[in-house]
């Protein structure tokens, strides 16, 4: 912002759909109008006003009421809704639905079966569950909405300041936010306890970055004399509609002066007046005016309502609980057409369907989703990687069956912690090595006196002390950095790029520092080595133009004060900067040089103006400021015209981006496991194959080639057909080529890049990023991973199956966005090869077993129904079947969560095992086969046995079988342990107590006396033994002849 006072044009008039410009108000009749206006917005059952420019008047704007109200909602359900949304969230499953009609058909005499506890026991108690919690989780929403809502805030009115609650406040209301307090809503920034009107705001809840932010009050309302004096002042605020992107805004501020003689002032209103919603004020306090509310808010128009991942497991469940339905069909079908469909065959068809429903287990759900709790409380708790979160818990197996891994490179390869390593000047450079040189030549270009300094400047006009000293000084100067300095002195620099911190800190390092900066004025120290001293220069900041990501670029004109010279100063990328600068014939070279060496480029330029110019060009620059449509575009053609062309330049700066811990180690036995890797980034093509190198991502064995700057299709397809046929060589593409490969060659580019080792994609866009996500899955159906650490990263992480974040320099942004949280990259080994694999493998033993045991139980029943006359009679019935399902056997069979067929040390050791994961051997059809074959055989013998053995017991024919069918569960849990650990033996023993003491309890099924006999206890081991030790066998012939690779490794 300029303190120049420069003449501004009026403010244009804005089209006739929008909201008339403000008018004095001296009769009554736009009062009348007012009203009407908001009684009519009561009526309006759209909302499309609201999302509409808007014009607030102060003093007092009468309009508030007809804007969306100030309240955070962010719970799931209403009470209306809740009950009807929760049970179609649950019922939208199969599995649910099934048990649902069974439960109902209940309703029917002719087809109950048993009790109907057994039936709407297990159902209810699913449900209940569910419901607890989704109403407990929304309830705590609501408590935190509600505490949200009920913040107390200080409004400014003519009577002075009142409290409101947060939701009460309404649009052109003056919000006065005190230090550490959060933005309620959005406002222009009006006046703030600084002098300069400037004030700091955090945005980490808001853009996910740490570092703190400058914001900037309204110049007309800062000056006025007291906060009161805004309660009364006369002026007008026009904003443009509410839109998402955070770092843009566009609106005016008209000031009406009191005396009707003064002509009304109009400033322009950009990102740097405003504070955003759920940013906090960290310095001093502020007054805001409320332009936007509730889901106007840019905060709540930027939240997305994430979809619900599912995992593979979980599909793949789903799809088997599908073919046990076909199992349960068939076997009714099948007793029925045995019984050659005698008399009402239909309802004995629908009473096997019911004793058969425990084919397809409901406490299957319920397990798996305990097994997820407890893989993300082991994740959580893993002293290995500490300071991991889970934040989606519903997809821990997914970790163990990712195939493609994309990741971002700065903050995620590298550690985002920059440190400046060389300074190119044209003629020399000057490394790491040799900068106390750059140290000694400011020294000696201040321990020239004035006389000394001007023949000294005449007979080398251009030696390198000068030289030197110019490039320091606009490396000092251009910027957005602003200096802290502690009670103790010591100076720490504040700013949104990390690089510009490392450029401040070596500035300092050589012997100018930035002292002090506020929104006008900027103070450089500097050496004074003829006192031994250090004295002070001031500059004045007239105009700044901020670095974006569309520019690449950022500019600042100052005067310095001693001299009254007026500079324009810019730095950028390469790419943008070489179109500027003055010719020359090594800025490329160098550039692709430091490029190589893994630094991040830097080209700074500039351009003296005469007084005269600046004007010329303030003037023009300010007319495009308070243009309402197209604003940006007209400031930035003004800034092309008179500055942005023929700047000197004076040299390239190269900061290193250090690799994270361990990256390269990481890297290797990530691709070992088989896992694809592809790094996305937004850096330049030379800085992301150099980063690839050095991280081992390119092999040094490997060839790599570059596609960049390619916009001819042919083009593009010759170089694809050539890369197609190397498929050992690796492909660096800049975004510009992906976006026209994409868009001519998509079969072709994919299924190429697919086939190669790895993929670098450079100068990516975050939608690119989210595009390359969703055509790796789409084309492959396999897991894709995405890891980042920076908001440019979200829309990838999001788009991903296993979205992956860091916190790191950039923020947390991509760390809340992701479905895990680390802190370093290196954890990515133990996340997918160590908890990736135990997650997998015991989902898909657990559930199977489940499986399992509802199939032996049904093929029991098949048996008994088939030698006993086809009667659709339940052998087991009550709590004896309600029992089987959960106390007799649910604690075993969960302990499988705690098995694991390999150490940690040896899943990191041979990489190569996670290999067979990808192959989803573990949970098959193949398996599933193998289950239902071992539940026919066993469920057969079982039965079968028991007639033979005690047939002249057969009436206590339930008890033993019974007894035999939990002992075998138990042995078969026994034969899928791979390690003991203290839990899943004492779950045996608990069980066969507890089964035992149940004995003398459920005394219709069991006869005490019959079962204390020694002919019950041997019939009952033997039974046991026929259905068990045959597997056994197999199992221990198989791991001898066929032993699976992590059996090999073990042994």
């Amino acid at each position: 912002m300029s303190d120049i006072e420069v003449e501004l044009p009026l403010l244009p008039k804005p089209p006739e759909d929008n909201v008339p410009r403000r008018r004095r108000r001296d009769g009554e009749f736009y009062a009348v109008k007012d009203k009407l206006r908001s009684i009519l917005n009561l009526f309006s059952i759209s909302n499309q006003n609201q999302r509409k420019a808007r014009i607030i008047n102060l003093p007092e704007d009468n309009n508030g009421n007809k804007y969306s109200p100030n309240i955070v909602r962010n719970q799931k359900y209403s009470l209306i809704s809740f009950f009807p949304v929760v049970l179609y969230e649950q019922f939208k499953f199969f599995m649910n639905l099934y048990f649902l009609m069974v439960a109902l058909s209940q309703i029917f005499p002719v087809l109950r079966i048993g009790y109907l506890i057994t039936f709407y026991g297990p159902l209810s108690c699913v449900l209940a569950v569910t419901i607890s919690k989704e109403a407990y989780d929304d309830i705590q929403r609501h408590k935190r909405d509600k505490e949200i809502n009920n913040q107390i805030y200080q409004k400014l009115t003519k009577n002075g300041l009142v409290d409101v609650p947060s939701s009460k406040i309404k649009v052109g209301d003056l919000i006065k936010i005190n230090c550490n307090q959060r933005i309620p809503t959005d406002m222009i920034l009006l006046r703030t306890s600084e002098e300069s009107g400037t004030c700091f705001i955090r945005t980490d809840q808001l853009d996910g970055e740490t570092d703190w932010k400058l914001r900037v009050a309204v110049p007309i309302s800062q000056k006025l004399p007291s906060d009161d004096s805004l309660a009364y002042m006369n002026a007008q605020v026009y904003a443009e509609k509410p839109q998402k992107d955070i770092h843009k805004f566009v609106g005016t501020f008209t000031f009406f002066p009191d005396d009707p003689e003064e002509i009304e002032t109009t400033i322009p209103l950009e990102v740097e007046n405003t504070l955003w919603a759920n940013c906090v004020v960290a310095q001093g306090t502020s007054i805001g005016l409320v332009i936007y509310t509730g889901k106007d808010n840019r905060s709540v128009m930027n939240i997305s309502k994430p979809s619900t991942k599912v995992g593979s497991v979980d599909w793949e469940i789903n799809r088997l609980t599908k073919i046990l339905m076909v199992i349960t069909l068939l076997l009714s079908f099948v007793l029925v057409a045995l019984n050659q469909f005698r008399g009402v065959w239909y309802v004995s068809f629908f009473r096997f369907m019911i004793i058969f429903s425990s084919i397809i287990p409901i406490s299957l759900r319920i397990n798996l989703d305990l097994a997820k709790t407890y893989y993300s409380y082991e994740i959580e708790h893993d002293k290995s990687i500490p300071e991991t979160t889970v934040r989606t818990s519903t997809i821990p197996e997914e970790l163990g069956r990712v195939e493609y891994l994309l990741s971002d490179k700065t903050g995620t390869l590298t550690k985002n912690e920059m440190v400046l390593k060389r300074i190119h000047l044209g003629r020399v450079s000057y490394s790491f090595d040799t900068f106390n040189e750059i140290k000694e030549q400011i020294i000696q270009y201040y321990a020239l006196n004035k006389d000394d300094k001007i023949a000294y400047k005449y007979k080398q006009l251009k030696n390198m002390t000068n030289r030197i000293h110019d490039v320091v000084i606009s490396l000092a100067l251009c910027h957005n950095v602003s200096p802290i300095i502690s009670e103790t002195g010591k100076i720490t620099y504040q700013a949104s790029s990390p690089d510009e911190i490392a450029i401040l800190k070596w500035c300092e390092s050589v012997g100018i520092t930035l002292v002090y900066r506020d929104i006008n004025t900027l103070r450089l120290q500097f050496p004074d080595p003829i006192n031994n001293d250090s004295k002070t220069n001031e500059y004045k900041i007239l105009e700044i133009f901020p670095f974006t990501s569309e520019t690449k670029r950022m500019g600042i004109i100052v005067r310095n004060v001693k001299n009254n010279k007026i500079t324009f100063y810019m730095k950028g990328a390469d790419v943008v900067m070489s179109k500027i600068v003055q010719y020359n014939d090594w800025l490329d070279e160098e550039c692709g040089n430091m490029a190589r060496e893994g630094l991040r480029t830097l080209v700074i330029g500039r351009k003296k103006l005469t007084e005269q110019y600046f004007d010329k060009f303030m003037k023009e620059y300010n007319s495009a400021k308070i243009n309402i449509n197209n604003r940006n575009e007209a400031m930035q053609n003004v800034v092309k015209k008179y500055l942005e062309n023929d700047l000197e330049l004076l040299g390239i700066t190269g900061v290193e981006d250090k690799l994270q811990d361990d990256v390269s180690s990481t890297l290797e036995l990530l691709r070992n496991a088989g896992i694809n890797i592809w790094m996305l980034t937004g850096d330049k093509v030379e800085t992301a194959c150099c980063i690839g190198i050095s991280s081992r991502l390119i092999s040094r064995n490997q060839t790599y080639t570059v596609m960049a700057k390619l916009n001819d299709s042919n083009e593009i397809r010759d170089k694809l057909e050539i890369l197609e046929s190397s498929n050992d060589s690796c492909l660096v593409i800049d975004g510009e080529t992906l976006k026209n490969c994409l868009m001519f060659e998509k079969k072709l580019f994919i299924t190429v890049a697919l086939k190669l080792p790895t993929v670098i994609c450079c100068r990516c866009s975050p939608t690119q990023k989210a595009e390359i996500t969703k055509l790796i899955k789409e084309y492959t159906n396999s897991i894709v991973s995405a890891i980042g650490d920076g908001g440019n990263d979200v829309s990838m992480i999001q788009a991903a199956d296993v979205g992956v974040g860091i916190v790191g320099k950039e923020g947390k942004q991509a760390s809340l966005a992701a479905d895990f949280s680390i802190t370093q990259f290196s954890y990515l080994a133990d996340l997918l090869l160590w908890h990736g694999r135990n997650s997998y493998k015991r989902s898909a033993i657990l559930s199977q077993f489940i499986i399992h045991r509802g199939l032996i139980i049904s093929f029991i029943q098949f048996v008994f129904s088939a030698m006993f006359y086809f009667a659709p009679i339940a052998l087991y019935q009550g709590l004896l079947l309600v029992g089987y399902a959960t106390f007799f056997t649910s604690g075993p069979i969960f302990s499988l969560v705690l098995n694991q067929d390999v150490s940690r040390d040896v899943a990191k050791l041979y990489p190569e095992l996670y290999k067979e994961l990808l192959k989803g051997r573990s949970l098959s059809l193949k398996t599933f086969c193998q289950w239902v074959l071992t539940s026919v055989y066993q469920g057969g013998a079982i039965m079968v046995m028991a007639i033979l053995l005690f047939e002249d017991q057969f009436i206590n024919i339930v008890s033993i079988t019974f007894t035999s069918l939990i002992l075998n569960e138990l042995c078969m849990v026994l034969l899928e342990v791979h390690k003991w650990k203290k839990f899943i033996v004492y779950a045996q023993l608990f069980t066969i107590i507890f089964y035992i003491a149940s004995m003398f309890y459920l005394k219709t099924d069991f006869d005490i006396n019959f079962i204390l006999t020694f002919d019950f206890i041997w019939k009952v081991l033997a039974i046991t033994s026929v259905s068990y030790i045959p597997l056994f066998v197999i199992k221990t012939l198989r791991k001898c002849i066929s032993p699976s690779t992590y059996s090999r490794v073990m042994n």
